[in-house]
């Protein structure tokens, strides 16, 4: 099948045709976790969002390269190199070595992520463990005439690159808006230029995270760990860079001024960003107090949440966005994705239980295929794929009940198509059937009892274990091959 994958790209504001710099290789770098808190629900939506992608891309036939750092190390409060140092000022407030801080908080986003079935990146560099690579691009950025030095700290020459390239290519912004938003110099600030940014910062002494240089005692800023760490295991230019939209306006704008400083070209062909996340129509914030945790979204300890909902069906939910789309929380929303993921899960289910005929009489499976590949196709449009699997659904379950039949070669081509869209390009599972020893028997056990009730002409006791039963999420379907069960 002929796949005309496009993609949005958001330093050219539309959607252009899909084509690796180098033919059937992919470079994608994602810009990942600043590690001294928990991982938030916007990083696990941009992190799902790109495993679908990274998915997709593999299914396509491509090998992938996909960059995913941890930061640990420079990043500031603000943005522009304001405020205390984040390990730092965590270090203390629990009274731990800031390289604790980075292992805790490393550790509880791989489990995080692991819920969510994402698959690791195929490589996930550290700001510390690269520290000579930043060293040797500031210098090479100082030797381009983009930057210089004041007493032990490094700052980019944003004046000096606007003379001869656009700043804010990648987010339009106007340069005069950005300057009159910007405080003015004090006497004492060290920078030319109000839109000037650290590349290297001169360590108090009584910073904790710090290493040598030609500057002296330092660290390194935010935005020059992802170019060096990119330019290492990508190049100097490569094909996909993502992360949430709001890396853009500043994190990624510095990254394509330092990349262009330092190599004469930009960083990446292709820039892709996902979108915020709301809860009931607003933005999610700590300071609104409606922000919460992956872990309190699964176990619904929140007071804005009525229950909790496990990490498939949230993932289901995330993808029921587009990427680009603002995704709402809210627990109808939540509600219903529950219910969706659970009616794609027990249908799939089915496909084993299925009694083929000597031939087919459904819509044809090739004509559904394409229109799946065309969903995918057009900028990783998830939602439209899902809503195409819930009509495969209704074919699933009228071959079931009967309404419809399928030979054994269509069969097949039905469960690996399945495989293929659910499984390995949406990245769900059916988590219902984790950790359920014993369940099988003891639910046999049941259907027995209400078996031998409905023998007995006792319809109010076989009624009241399906009622029973249902009331604690246990779906019962009576079939000519006996009874069957499902959570729902």
């Amino acid at each position: 099948m002929q796949h005309n994958l496009v993609l949005y790209n958001t330093l050219t504001r539309k959607k252009e045709k899909f084509e690796p710099i180098h033919p059937n290789l992919v470079g994608m770098y994602v810009c990942g976790p600043t590690v001294y808190s928990d991982v938030h629900l916007g990083n696990c939506r941009t992190f799902v969002s790109f495993d679908l992608i990274f998915r997709y891309l593999l299914h396509l036939g491509y090998k992938v390269r996909y960059v995913r750092n941890i930061t640990d190390a420079g990043h500031l409060e603000g943005d522009n190199d304001e405020g205390d140092d984040k390990f730092a000022k965590k270090a203390k407030l629990e009274q731990l070595e800031p390289m604790e801080i980075v292992q805790k908080y490393t550790i509880g986003f791989h489990d995080v992520l692991r819920l969510f079935n994402t698959i690791p990146p195929s490589i996930e560099p550290t700001a510390t463990g690269h520290i000579s690579e930043q060293i040797e691009m500031v210098q090479q950025i100082i030797a381009n005439g983009y930057a210089y030095e004041v007493d032990g700290t490094v700052y980019f020459d944003v004046e000096k690159y606007v003379k001869e390239h656009n700043y804010t290519i990648l987010t339009n912004r106007n340069l005069e808006d950005l300057l009159n938003n910007t405080r003015e110099l004090g006497g004492q600030d060290e920078k030319r230029g109000r839109l000037d940014f650290a590349l290297w910062i001169k360590a108090k002494p009584e910073h904790i995270m710090r290493w040598p240089s030609p500057w002296g005692i330092g660290f390194p800023g935010w935005h020059i760990e992802c170019s060096a760490m990119s330019r290492k295991y990508l190049g100097d230019q490569f094909d996909i860079h993502g992360g949430g939209m709001d890396l853009a306006a500043t994190h990624h704008t510095n990254e394509i001024a330092q990349s262009q400083a330092c190599n004469h070209t930009t960083p990446a062909k292709y820039w892709m960003h996902t979108n915020m996340l709301t809860v009931n129509g607003a933005r999610m914030s700590k300071s609104a107090g409606n922000g919460f945790l992956p872990g309190e979204l699964f176990t619904g300890d929140h007071p804005l949440l009525n229950r909790g909902y496990s990490p498939m069906a949230v993932r289901f939910f995330m993808l029921q966005a587009h990427y680009r789309s603002t995704l709402d929380f809210s627990n109808e929303a939540l509600d219903a994705a529950d219910k969706g993921f659970k009616r794609l899960m027990t249908a799939i289910s089915l496909l084993d239980k299925i009694t083929v005929s000597a031939k087919s009489n459904f819509a044809d499976l090739k004509a559904i295929k394409e229109k799946c590949y065309a969903a995918m196709d057009d900028d990783f449009n998830s939602p439209v794929l899902i809503a195409e699997l819930f009509e495969v659904v209704r074919i699933i379950n009228s071959i079931y009940d009967g309404k419809l039949t399928i030979n054994q070669a269509d069969l097949e081509d039905l469960k690996s198509f399945i495989h293929a869209f659910v499984f390995d390009i949406l990245g769900l599972k059916d988590d219902q059937l984790e950790n359920t020893d014993n369940v099988d028997d003891l639910m046999q056990i049941i259907i027995d009892l209400r078996n031998d009730a409905k023998k007995n002409k006792d319809f109010v006791t076989s009624d009241r274990i399906r009622e029973h039963l249902s009331a604690i999420g246990i779906q019962l379907k009576d079939s000519k091959d006996g009874t069957l069960w499902n959570k729902i």
